[in-house]
């Protein structure tokens, strides 16, 4: 039995906090364009602003469609996202920037389409695990697919040289099996397949070596390669305890690569100090085990394994972040989730808490 419930209010509160201090640290930091190629500050606070409202109406409409109709239509929504990634592979359609082919240019609007197949991902692999009901436990019907689909998806993002994304995806997945109650010795048949795979694409690949050197020295080439997690780190320091206050950061004018992007919890750190980082991070700790709660009450194991994939997402691509600009671990692509810029990555993110949020609607009550 399940009772119509409103949205879970501390989730909510959640969201509502993270979007606030989102788009605060956000505008800050774009305030560091001012002093680099005439970019306007104007033109990235209004796109920055566009998208979330589009992102709010995203979360509003999510809230209020059923999940269940999400289930139905799962497979739909997976081979619309794949289709959504092929067009990056029409001439005339792709934007190739930083080194990678991932947003597609329609001149009016730029979007990355990963961004869309993640969501869609975790939606069909969701309808896919809570359909099996006994052959959980069968690797034909639950690893194996699994291993197809990422190896699928592969493809899609390797081309896009997008392998942070993929990355993700498999571990989402990868959580996702496990919570739907995968034997444990498939999962480290999995765990052992995608590590030899992560080492041939390292060992292959010269820019993903120069991560992992870069992350295990930090003084080799100070001026290239360990430039930016440099520039971080003292940014980083120099906000101390408090901080340097509102807009005052210095590294963000003329040091931080990406200030408004992958940097941006370095300029947060640098202007809200030890404290303001702290709070951040709450605020995600907050959201994520209020996620958990919702999917422990969720009324079928689609609505409980959707939001488990979704929080699992968005709090491993945002601490995936901060981790990379702490030094924790090696540097990457990932967005910080409601705070850096990026339109796509703003309403998806949104859209899929609003995902949430209905199935918190529906949760059962204890």
């Amino acid at each position: 039995m399940t009772k119509s419930l409103k949205i879970d209010k501390l989730f909510l509160t959640s969201v509502i906090l993270l979007t606030v201090a989102g788009f605060f640290v956000f505008t800050s930091a774009s305030l560091g364009l001012l002093a680099r190629d005439g970019a306007s500050f104007e033109m990235v606070a209004l796109k920055q602003a566009i998208g979330l409202m589009i992102g709010i109406a995203a979360f509003f409409i999510m809230s209020k469609i059923h999940y269940k109709k999400m289930r139905k239509n799962a497979l739909y929504i997976l081979l619309f996202a794949i289709g959504l990634n092929l067009l990056l592979f029409i001439p005339g359609l792709s934007m190739y920037h930083g080194g990678a082919t991932r947003w597609i240019d329609l001149h009016f609007i730029t979007f990355q389409p990963s961004e869309f197949l993640k969501i869609a991902f975790i939606i069909y692999f969701a309808a896919w695990l809570s359909g099996l009901k006994g052959k959980i436990d069968e690797f034909k019907w639950s690893a194996l697919p699994y291993l197809a689909i990422i190896g699928l998806l592969s493809l899609l993002l390797f081309f896009q040289k997008d392998t942070d994304t993929l990355l993700v995806i498999a571990g989402t997945g990868f959580i996702m099996l496990f919570a739907a109650g995968g034997r444990v010795r498939h999962l480290i048949a999995i765990s052992f397949t995608m590590l030899v795979m992560l080492s041939a694409y390292v060992y292959i690949q010269p820019h993903a070596r120069e991560r992992i050197v870069t992350y295990l020295d930090r003084s080799a080439d100070a001026q290239s390669s360990s430039y930016q997690i440099r520039q971080s780190l003292i940014a980083i320091g120099s906000g101390r305890l408090a901080g340097r206050g509102f807009g005052q950061s210095v590294q963000k004018f003329d040091y931080l690569p990406e200030p408004i992007g992958d940097s941006i919890f370095a300029v947060g750190a640098e202007e809200f100090g030890f404290i303001g980082s702290i709070v951040l991070i709450i605020l995600f700790l907050l959201f994520f085990m209020r996620s958990i709660k919702i999917s422990s009450r969720a009324p079928d194991m689609f609505g409980g394994l959707a939001v488990i994939g979704i929080a699992i997402l968005i709090i491993v691509e945002s601490f995936m972040n901060i981790s990379s600009m702490l030094g924790l671990i090696p540097l990457s692509g990932m967005p910080l989730l409601f705070v850096s810029h990026g339109g796509t990555a703003l309403i998806m993110t949104l859209g899929a808490a609003g995902i949430i949020a209905n199935i918190s609607k529906h949760q059962t009550p204890q």
